[in-house]
């Protein structure tokens, strides 16, 4: 497999996070940063502590009473919450280009623009009908251990997207990315239950080459790289094209769904350019987002 955080890769980040911000309204999505007029000691609100916060926020008075650090959130620096949910079934691995090295790819790419942005990051893996969080990351000090614990993720196995999100403990509301080459009604399950959670949700379809333009020739078994199950087909025109009237009415429906739910919907295929991927694809999360 190809190596997945190149030196390209990391050539491209800052003039990534110039083209993009995410910063979000009040009220939306955590709502990092109020739209009201504060300054340096305007206090907003309180959290808990978590690992990597600066310690002088720390709200002394409130352990005292609470038992519990705390730290003060100020009017104009309120963070917001961004989760990253990244499919690692074994379908991810598939295609000349994989979908995995893509998909990983972007992971580490919003990454990058949610700690430098200030705010709040958890990563979570998809796989086997589990969820793993890596934590908490907050700041740029974090950034490098994000891509180790995104690089490090194994791919393999059958997984359920809802099953494995609903293994999630939403504390706040805040803005999902949801990565993943889903082919099923779970991706509408997930979606509904992501909402449900009050995430606003980005959903980013990673598909390959071979799935968008099959030129397979002659009767071939195709196997299920998840479920293990085998059709043997014969290709020639006519099945080419049926499956692409297929893949085509899957597609809209589930660009359908994501209007009906109010998702950011994005589809990338495996093969892009860096600038395609980071400028094009990426880019659009400064509209929407």
């Amino acid at each position: 497999m190809e190596q997945i955080f190149n030196s390209e890769f990391y050539e491209k980040l800052h003039t990534l996070r110039m083209s993009i911000a995410l910063n979000i309204a009040s009220g939306q999505a955590g709502g990092r940063k109020s739209n009201s007029k504060g300054n340096s000691v305007e206090f907003s609100d309180f959290r808990e502590y978590m690992l990597g916060d600066d310690i002088r926020r720390i709200d002394w008075n409130a352990y005292a009473r609470f038992d519990k650090l705390f730290v003060k959130l100020f009017m104009e620096e309120k963070e917001g919450v961004f989760q990253i949910f990244l499919d690692c079934s074994e379908s991810m691995k598939y295609g000349e280009h994989s979908k995995e090295v893509c998909a990983k790819r972007i992971a580490g790419a919003l990454s990058y623009i949610v700690l430098e942005n200030g705010d709040r990051l958890y990563i979570n893996t998809l796989k086997d009908n589990h969820v793993v969080t890596a934590g908490s990351y907050s700041g740029m000090q974090a950034f490098i251990r994000c891509i180790k614990f995104i690089e490090e993720a194994p791919m393999g196995g059958a997984n359920d997207l809802f099953k494995s999100v609903k293994e999630k403990e939403f504390k706040n509301r805040g803005l999902s990315f949801l990565i993943t080459d889903g082919y099923t009604d779970e991706l509408d399950e997930t979606v509904k239950y992501l909402k449900y959670k009050k995430q606003d949700v980005v959903l980013i379809h990673v598909l390959s080459d071979e799935e968008l333009d099959p030129r397979y020739e002659g009767t071939l078994n195709l196997q299920d790289s998840e479920f293990l199950g085998e059709l043997r087909v014969s290709f020639n025109a006519s099945a080419i094209k049926t499956y692409k009237d297929s893949l085509n009415a899957f597609l809209t429906d589930t660009e359908n769904m994501c209007k009906k739910y109010g998702v950011t919907y994005i589809r990338v295929c495996s093969s892009e350019s860096f600038d395609s991927l980071f400028f094009s694809s990426l880019a659009k999360l400064a509209k929407k987002v």
